[in-house]
């Protein structure tokens, strides 16, 4: 019975981070290349809405709308909606009295209540005219060609959303939040992309990412992570969602492990909710390949793996008393990458510097935030109001 808890547990957490990504590998390997989207820039741009929430966001709201104003799209053909929704600071201000250039269209939609992100969003879109609407967070940098490199996915008519990319910005700073977070989101977005190849991206990230209005539909205002949870109804619906890395959202690392602690735990909490919420997902027969991709990717890393992480440990303390030199060999694994990862916190604390341990540590706060989410959803204590986490000021090129 241990030995099969703890052999089934190995491979679960192998298949969940590693196992999944080498299937992907391939099986597109065996897989007919479909044609390739074209890299001709169409001169019929369709009409964009283009979207930003921003709650209290005085430090960034102007570098945004600058930003903003700098893609490479038709000025008669996007606007831009600036929600501010509960914010207390300066962010209204910033955003009505911002020297736009002349001909640009926007409008600045605020109210003194704070309802969530989804509600601001879903306020804006209420509003939204244009076939294709584009979100991004108020605290990420997009490439001037970002919008017209998602728009063109659209004109695959089973496209109804198509997902950036997440880029983190280390800059020169090197602890364990911006090396854990970077190493993570560039293996992020190589399943991402696979993802994409195979089928559908498994939700979008919501730094940057556009939908088809016709394919969207209110969510719950309750939704923690509405960005992942509203692509994912997309793709229930029978829509594709595809993958756009040249069009990409850079943000700042998190000042420490403690703040992204704070992005993980909400995450982690909205990620089991939406498992919930998306429970008829699970059914292989009725959606076959989405579904596998779902559970290889989101789900097995929201439930089984964190829980069988602890499970391994133990059973191997167990195992190792018929002194096999397997589960000797297994155990001290373990110990090693554990103690790189309390290195890893020991040399945080001490503001030192040495990547190699911060991986093994991002690895166990990023699943111990699974409990602490999941305590935090069971008693209700997790608000759809998101505490920010302190981003690093380091922000690097975008183009």
């Amino acid at each position: 019975m241990i030995k099969s808890l703890f052999w089934l547990g190995i491979v679960t957490v192998s298949y969940t981070y590693l196992g999944y990504g080498l299937l992907l590998w391939l099986l597109l390997r065996f897989k007919s290349k479909a044609a390739k989207q074209s890299d001709d820039q169409t001169e019929d741009f369709p009409e964009v809405t283009f979207i930003v929430c921003a709650y209290n966001e005085e430090d960034w709201i102007a570098q945004k709308i600058e930003n903003s104003l700098a893609v490479d799209y038709p000025d008669d053909k996007i606007i831009f909606y600036f929600v501010t929704d509960g914010s207390n600071d300066a962010t209204p201000n910033i955003v009505d009295h911002y020297p736009y250039p002349k001909g640009v269209q926007w409008k600045l939609l605020h109210q003194p209540e704070r309802r969530g992100k989804i509600a601001a969003f879903q306020r804006a879109m209420a509003e939204a005219g244009s076939p294709i609407v584009v979100s991004t967070d108020a605290n990420t940098r997009i490439n001037s060609l970002a919008i017209q490199n998602m728009v063109r996915h659209f004109k695959d008519s089973n496209v109804g959303a198509v997902a950036g990319e997440k880029r983190i910005s280390l800059g020169s700073k090197n602890d364990a939040s911006s090396a854990g977070e970077g190493i993570y989101w560039q293996y992020e977005s190589l399943l991402k992309k696979w993802d994409s190849e195979l089928g559908s991206v498994i939700g979008a990230a919501g730094e940057l990412f556009a939908i088809r209005t016709e394919a969207y539909e209110d969510v719950p205002t309750d939704t923690l992570v509405e960005d992942f949870y509203l692509t994912m109804r997309i793709a229930q619906k029978g829509w594709r969602v595809a993958y756009e890395p040249e069009a990409f959202a850079v943000e700042g690392a998190s000042a420490s492990v403690a703040e992204e602690m704070k992005r993980k735990v909400r995450i982690a909490a909205g990620g089991l909710q939406a498992t919930v919420r998306l429970a008829p997902l699970l059914n292989i027969f009725r959606y076959g390949m989405l579904s596998f991709q779902y559970v290889s990717h989101r789900v097995l890393r929201w439930t089984l793996a964190p829980l069988f992480i602890p499970i391994i440990f133990l059973c191997n303390l167990a195992l190792v008393q018929d002194g096999q030199a397997l589960y000797q060999f297994t155990l001290a694994g373990q110990i090693i990458f554990y103690s790189a990862a309390l290195l890893g916190w020991f040399l945080e604390k001490r503001k030192v510097k040495i990547a190699a341990f911060f991986v093994p540590y991002y690895f166990c706060v990023m699943n111990w935030a699974m409990y602490a989410g999941l305590w935090r959803l069971m008693r209700g204590k997790q608000s759809v109001m998101w505490e920010k986490a302190k981003r690093s000021q380091e922000n690097g090129s975008i183009d």
